[in-house]
C-alpha cells in the first residue's frame, strides 16, 4: 500500500512522496480532524467541524459535544486503522488543540497524537 505524504509534496526523486505507516495514520488523523463536512467533492460527509468550534464561548458542554464529533468521526472513516481510547479538546482563543490517544491495528502500538490549528481571519 502507498502512504501518499500530507501535505502533498513531491521527494527528491521527482515523484510523489510517501510517509511511513506511523506518519500516514498521523496524517490522516490530521486531515480528518481540520477537514470540514462538505469540503470534499466525493466525500461530503468527511471531516468533523472542529474549526467551528473556535466562534463558540468555551465551557464544559462544548468539550464534550467536540470529544463526541471527534471519536464518532475517528471510528467512522479511521475506525480500520485505529482503536481511539482517548481524546481532550481545548479551545482558547482562536487556537483549537487536540490530543488523541489511540493504539495502531496493525502492530497493537500505543500512540499520542496531538495537533493544533488557528483560525485565521
Amino acid at each position: 500500500m502507498t502512504n501518499i505524504a500530507y501535505p502533498f509534496q513531491i521527494d527528491r526523486h521527482h515523484r510523489v512522496a510517501q510517509s511511513n505507516p506511523d506518519d500516514h495514520i498521523h496524517q490522516l488523523i490530521e486531515q480528518l480532524l481540520f477537514t470540514m463536512p462538505g469540503e470534499r467533492v466525493n466525500r461530503p460527509a468527511f471531516g468533523t467541524g472542529l474549526m467551528q468550534l473556535v466562534f463558540a464561548p468555551n465551557s464544559d458542554e462544548l468539550a464534550a459535544a467536540a470529544q463526541f464529533l471527534v471519536q464518532g468521526a475517528l471510528q467512522q472513516w479511521l475506525g480500520d486503522l485505529i482503536l481511539v481510547e482517548a481524546i481532550q479538546v481545548e479551545s482558547k482563543g482562536s487556537t483549537v488543540r487536540v490530543m488523541v490517544q489511540y493504539i495502531v491495528r496493525r502492530n497493537q502500538e500505543r500512540q499520542v497524537a496531538q495537533f493544533e490549528r488557528s483560525q485565521v481571519g
